[in-house]
């Protein structure tokens, strides 16, 4: 417990997700008087947006638009490389994919209460709902993250407070206990009555998700731990971008699916030039078709023969061969002819996800 002389009883940090729930956790709190400090928290792996695009803004954008209309000051904090041990070495289990809840949660009950110390908060703010998500949301799931991440009894949910003994905050009267809510289960339809009550109208993300939860997402990333002892942020941001082979060989091979993500592939691979195993990137010249980067070491052989099986099944049917083909990185920029080879079972066979 935080000692009384060194924080503000009516103070409070909030994860603010810009979801719906914690939007409504935002406006209950901010209607009996207490001062929030909101924190939101960015991945790469978070699906929520406006347009349900995972490379859009959304929910970060979402969580500084309710931040401003609630008057409330926001802190972002990003995922970032301590965030990667989470996801390789869970301590606590994974869901039916690569997310390690338990373990995700903790980390950012940890990173909120160091903020909440430093800036004098006495207790922390979740919309999370009992038995809405079957990993980090039951019973003895928040208790357990609750004691090992040291936020024992400062942790107030006031869309599901009445499920709970009564938390610090609300024995000492800080909040209301009255004024809270006993929401269980699945279903939003509480939520968005509420919403409709509170005149919080703008919602786009009522139920976030988490890309490491994907099964088909996890396997590429299993496949990344299991073939990388060093793995990035970069890394990780990779995965999000078109179709991923694992050769034979040990070689990774990415290739684009359109234009967007034929950039996104380009620049995510130009930071990384000073990695071993270094990508090497391949644009198509003549015609429209894909960008493809081949992770290999500089005393490997130009890999022709990949690059006729890629480029012969990614090009427009109608494309003559030879394709004109940029290798765009390591080095300066130059062209090669690459022949047709429309056997493509080799690297078929290597694709993480069918």
């Amino acid at each position: 417990m935080i000692p009384k002389t060194e924080s503000l009883p009516r103070r409070a940090v909030i994860l603010l997700s810009g979801g719906l729930d914690s939007t409504l956790a935002a406006r209950m709190l901010v209607d009996q008087g207490v001062e929030l400090h909101a924190l939101h928290f960015t991945s790469p792996f978070c699906t929520c947006s406006r347009g349900g695009d995972a490379s859009s803004a959304g929910c970060h954008s979402q969580a500084q638009i309710v931040a401003v209309e609630m008057g409330i000051p926001i802190k972002t904090i990003v995922k970032g490389q301590d965030y990667v041990d989470v996801i390789r070495k869970p301590s606590h289990g994974r869901g039916t994919g690569m997310n390690p809840c338990i373990d995700c949660r903790i980390f950012t009950f940890r990173k909120a209460r160091e903020f909440m110390t430093s800036i004098g908060a006495s207790f922390l703010v979740t919309g999370e709902v009992i038995g809405q998500r079957p990993m980090s949301q039951r019973a003895d799931a928040i208790h357990f993250i609750e004691k090992n991440s040291g936020c024992n009894d400062i942790v107030l949910r006031p869309l599901s407070a009445h499920h709970f003994e009564p938390t610090l905050p609300e024995r000492e009267g800080w909040v209301d206990r009255e004024k809270l809510l006993g929401i269980t289960g699945r279903s939003r339809k509480e939520q968005i009555a509420l919403a409709e009550e509170l005149g919080v109208i703008d919602y786009p993300c009522p139920a976030g998700g988490c890309l490491l939860a994907d099964k088909t997402f996890a396997i590429k990333v299993r496949d990344l731990f299991d073939h990388s002892g060093d793995v990035t942020m970069a890394d990780l941001n990779l995965l999000k971008v078109g179709r991923h082979f694992r050769l034979s060989d040990g070689r990774k091979v990415v290739v684009s699916q359109n234009q967007e993500s034929n950039r996104r592939l380009e620049t995510l691979c130009a930071a990384m030039q000073d990695r071993s195993p270094f990508p090497t990137v391949y644009y198509s010249q003549g015609c429209p078709g894909p960008s493809v980067a081949i992770f290999g070491t500089a005393d490997e052989p130009l890999p022709m023969s990949i690059l006729s099986k890629i480029y012969s099944r990614y090009t427009k049917p109608e494309t003559a061969a030879p394709f004109l083909v940029r290798i765009l990185s390591p080095g300066e920029p130059h062209d090669i002819q690459v022949p047709r080879d429309d056997d493509f079972t080799e690297v078929q066979d290597g694709m993480l996800c069918k």
